[in-house]
């Protein structure tokens, strides 16, 4: 029997897969394929799978075991693994007040975590004709791509990274008090190894990280704001173009994504769901793992559920 077909999209990151049905169980070959490309291209499309919410569990399930929808804003009712990317939700109800910069918008998902998820599962659904499009960057070839003496300065550094409302950002109650029920703020290395692959990464989430551990507010800010434009250099990212039925599927230990705001200039609907895939601590090249500075691990959607409701 012939295996998948893997499709790279450009050199450093991304690659469509194809001659494979998601909606049905598949062989231990074909995962073992998917995920050897996975961890490959850091982000691996498949086009026309139109999967409902139990399918696109059922094929989670065989990379991982899924998170909670969303850590902080819930899940999709029946479905405690699924969370809603609408165009409305809660997280995007703030999006004109943020200082735009190159960097602005992306992030790889709750870094904030001491344990960050190992893997997005994005599946779309509702797609405007043109617009509200996907970039990914892979952080392996940005610190690849970093000066030797760059990459001996960052290799011993360490972001402090915060789920929390962006500073000058005017919130509601409401959801400051849904950030609040759910704070997390972790000390993650700025270079971590993969645990899968052993790369060096350029572990930086620029939603996310908001100082370097030890330096001085300047210091940090300069470094990071080097380091965010960097990791976004046209050469080290894909634009991917949505349609109804696509999935996609990216290591959230060796990239950043953005969805461009271009969306909210637009009538259209924009409507896609994604499942997380339980991750662990980071660990840095020094062997030092990162350290939670408050807030609770992210569990499988089932321990989740069984701690909420013991509470």
């Amino acid at each position: 029997m012939l295996g998948i077909t893997v499709t790279p999209l450009t050199l450093h990151i991304g690659a469509e897969i194809s001659d494979v049905d998601l909606s049905k169980p598949m062989s231990p070959d074909t995962i073992a394929e998917i995920r050897a490309a996975f961890l490959k291209w850091k982000v691996v499309f498949f086009r026309d799978q139109n999967l409902n919410h139990a399918q696109h569990v059922d094929m989670a399930r065989a990379f991982g075991e899924p998170t909670i929808g969303h850590a902080v804003f819930g899940h999709v009712d029946g479905y405690p693994e699924v969370y809603s990317v609408a165009k409305t939700r809660t997280a995007n109800q703030f999006h004109d007040q943020k200082m735009v910069t190159t960097w602005t918008g992306w992030h790889a998902d709750i870094t904030a975590a001491i344990n960050p998820p190992m893997a997005s599962i994005l599946r779309g659904v509702t797609i405007p004709p043109y617009g509200g499009d996907t970039l990914w960057t892979n952080l392996a070839a940005a610190y690849n791509g970093l000066s030797e003496t760059m990459r001996g300065i960052v290799d011993g550094l360490r972001g402090i990274h915060v789920f929390g409302s962006n500073e000058g950002v005017k919130t509601t109650d409401k959801y400051d008090d849904t950030l609040e029920r759910r704070r997390m703020i972790s000390e993650h290395p700025l270079v971590t190894v993969h645990p899968e692959t052993g790369e060096k990464v350029l572990y930086v989430s620029p939603t996310y990280v908001k100082s370097i551990a030890g330096l001085k507010p300047r210091e940090s800010q300069k470094i990071l704001e080097m380091l965010w434009e960097h990791s976004v250099r046209p050469e080290y990212t894909l634009r991917f173009k949505w349609n109804e039925g696509d999935i996609a599927f990216w290591d959230n230990r060796a990239t950043v994504h953005l969805a461009p705001t271009d969306i909210f200039e637009s009538d259209e609907d924009r409507q896609l769901y994604r499942i997380t895939l339980v991750g662990e601590t980071p660990v840095g090249v020094d062997g030092r793992p990162s350290m939670s500075l408050e807030g609770e691990p992210i569990l499988s959607a089932r321990e989740e559920l069984a701690r909420n409701a013991a509470e």
